[in-house]
């Protein structure tokens, strides 16, 4: 982990190409699930190429406090040995405001006989998790939220009951995603069901059933919305993961923004994580598309929109109603933060955002447009935002600290390639 960082960062514009190999971290995504599965295995598991960030510490410790032996034996690795089942932790689990490891674990601790709390900070009790509680009570888990986000309190008694379970996803595929790696601790076959055909990020579900499959899983997808999980349990396993596609966007935004070439170690079409469709769209710049679907690739939407402030046409972001629940409200926060750096930049139209392109900030890094930008306490507007001091003079990022969510290493990465960022307040 880095040391501590000032309270901002101003950014010069580097006025050149910027070239260099820099290796993406872990993802995060990946890490989370597999730190969960191989904590629910029986055995001792080693996990390779992992990330080693605020959300993946978070999701260890709660583990740890379950009775999991979790040992790092170097900067990208884990040693996880489970026996077979987490053990009642003797406080509530404090997960910050990581979404998936506050959704897995919501699913994964009904599992236990005894009384867990699982509990986040001030942004986390405002993210939904009532679907995912609506769904355990269907399969007769005692849980509840009274505020229908966390806090959540679940009574198990060491069953995850059997059957059907419906569940709308429309919110959060972590939703999906929580139940059906829980799903092989039931008293018989769960069949794991939407109960709509809208589900975000369809492609995070996909990784799911891949990494549930590498831990002895049995599972089917019925169809497009259903799955049948067999009461298999996990077996422990050596698993790699593969680097962060949404951590990749902003090495791609970079190539693209200054007329670069990163060499990132690995191929766009090698990532089988959804955010990886983002390469495509953001090569094709400075004539992106029109309109941007952005429901099957959520965390590359900011990047991908800073990227569109310098596009030579309007964008607008269909399909991404979902980022108003993420870490911040993403789309108003977008909306926000390209208005400061020219008003008018940005508009939300319902649950759409359009960036007015402005071709013309390309030759902005004369002029100090003076913008000193809110994070939220969101590690993706400040790495997105970050770009754009790439190009615009006078950009500021206040709170960097917060990149380190899931990717600590973000601000020495840009002064590796030459990116001059001067401490502030």
């Amino acid at each position: 982990m880095p040391n501590a960082l000032p309270p901002a960062y101003a950014i010069t514009p580097p006025n050149r190409p910027l070239t260099g190999r820099v290796s993406p971290p872990g993802s995060k995504s990946i890490t989370n699930r597999a730190l969960l599965l191989a904590a629910l295995a029986e055995g001792t598991s080693h996990l390779t190429g992992a990330l080693k960030s605020k959300d993946t510490v978070l999701m260890a410790r709660a583990l740890t406090e379950m009775g999991v032996i979790i040992e790092e034996p170097d900067a990208t690795s884990f040693r996880v040995t489970g026996t077979g089942k987490l053990a009642a932790p003797s406080a509530p689990l404090f997960l910050g405001n990581a979404g998936t490891a506050t959704r897995f674990l919501t699913a994964a601790v009904a599992t236990i006989d005894g009384i867990v709390v699982v509990d986040g900070d001030e942004d986390m009790r405002l993210r939904p998790i009532l679907p995912l509680v609506d769904a355990l009570k269907s399969l007769g888990i005692d849980a509840d939220c009274p505020t229908g986000c966390p806090p959540v309190t679940i009574r198990g008694t060491g069953s995850f009951g059997a059957g059907r379970v419906e569940i709308d996803a429309s919110l959060s595929s972590q939703y999906v995603s929580a139940l059906l790696m829980a799903a092989p601790f039931g008293d018989g076959p769960i069949e794991v069901a939407l109960t709509g055909k809208e589900i975000g990020a369809r492609g995070y579900v996909d990784l799911t059933l891949a990494a549930m499959r590498a831990f002895g899983a049995q599972v089917e997808a019925r169809d497009d919305g259903t799955w049948l999980v067999q009461p298999t349990g996990y077996k422990a396993t050596d698993f790699h993961i593969e680097p962060d596609a949404s951590a990749a966007t902003y090495l791609w935004g970079i190539e693209a923004l200054t007329g670069g070439r990163i060499d990132l170690g690995v191929a766009a079409d090698a990532f089988t994580q959804p955010d990886a469709a983002a390469q495509a769209v953001i090569a094709s710049f400075p004539n992106m598309p029109e309109i941007i679907d952005g429901s099957q690739m959520q965390d590359a939407v900011p990047t991908m929109a800073v990227i569109a402030a310098f596009n030579n046409r309007p964008v607008r972001f269909v399909g991404i109603a979902n980022l108003r629940v993420k870490e911040t409200d993403r789309i108003r926060a977008v909306a926000n933060e390209l208005n400061r750096i020219r008003p008018g930049l940005a508009v939300e139209d319902g649950d759409d955002l359009i960036v007015h392109a402005d071709p013309g900030l390309m030759q902005a890094a004369q002029r100090n447009v003076t913008s000193r930008i809110e994070t939220y306490h969101d590690h993706r507007i400040a790495m997105s935002f970050a770009l754009a001091g790439l190009r615009i003079g006078g950009i500021t990022i206040l709170d960097p600290a917060c990149t380190g969510k899931t990717y600590p290493d973000y601000w020495e990465m840009l002064k590796g390639l030459g990116v001059e960022l001067t401490a502030g307040n």
